[in-house]
């Protein structure tokens, strides 16, 4: 049997290269799934190349909780239901050392990565509590250890370890699990951004420094990211809650 027959799945940063390739594989194993993303031409383009009927979209800014609400209200309208929860939007911010950095540039991070996770959350839940789910929250490596030139987004990915393992401790009386994903460097659009912005001469270079710090000598894909998104939504973790998983090539090793 799929692994995720007769579920409901909320994916936020649906349209980006981890998102659509976990609602891949959440198709694939059965469930129906609901892309959340604020870019409504990458949502109909992702839905017209997987061309499946148990795929929808709907456009939301996670950081504001009217529309955080109306995707929640969305999906339980169409399907009734939710079942999983893949928290994943994210933004990486500027690269600049901390005296540098704007406070608004700050602030659009934390928005973004934390606001817009716990408000995922809070929505969320109360939906979910009737049977049970899964919630996976995207950190990071970065979440795991520092890097200069990255506050913001080193400081948010910390952060969404802090709501997942209070909220892992608040749902597990109703059944709800949650667990953290913590990619390292994925080859996507987010790392092309991160080599410019530390050496916008030569990007490639950078691309040869982190491969060479990761032990397994390359870049991750994000079909692998979504094998692991894939396994904590599904039963095969059901005892499994409040834990951070790594998907980085040893690099935190």
């Amino acid at each position: 049997m799929k692994k995720l027959k007769n579920k409901v799945a909320i994916i936020t940063g649906g349209a980006g290269e981890i998102g659509f390739a976990a609602a891949q594989a959440f198709l694939a194993e059965g469930a129906k799934v609901m892309l959340v993303d604020l870019d409504e031409k990458a949502l109909k383009k992702r839905i017209k190349s997987a061309d499946n009927d148990n795929l929808a979209y709907v456009t939301a800014d996670v950081t504001k909780e009217k529309e955080v609400k109306n995707y929640v209200k969305a999906t339980t309208k169409k399907w009734k239901q939710i079942d999983v929860f893949f928290n994943n939007a994210g933004i990486e911010g500027e690269v600049k050392p901390i005296a540098k950095t704007k406070k608004e540039d700050f602030e659009k991070v934390i928005a973004v990565n934390v606001t817009g996770v716990f408000l995922g959350m809070k929505h969320v839940m109360p939906a979910m509590k009737k049977n049970g789910g899964s919630i996976i929250i995207t950190s990071s490596v970065a979440g795991l250890q520092g890097t200069a030139n990255m506050v913001p987004y080193i400081t948010s990915k910390h952060a969404t370890i802090g709501i997942m393992r209070t909220a892992a401790l608040e749902g597990a009386p109703d059944k709800i699990r949650v667990n953290s994903v913590h990619p390292g460097v994925i080859d996507s659009r987010m790392m092309r951004s991160l080599e410019e912005g530390f050496d916008g001469d030569n990007p490639e270079s950078v691309k040869k420094m982190y491969k060479e710090q990761v032990p397994l000598q390359r870049y991750g894909k994000e079909e692998e990211i979504a094998k692991l998104v894939l396994f904590l939504a599904s039963d095969d973790s059901s005892y499994c809650t409040g834990a951070m998983y790594n998907a980085d090539g040893g690099l935190t090793a």
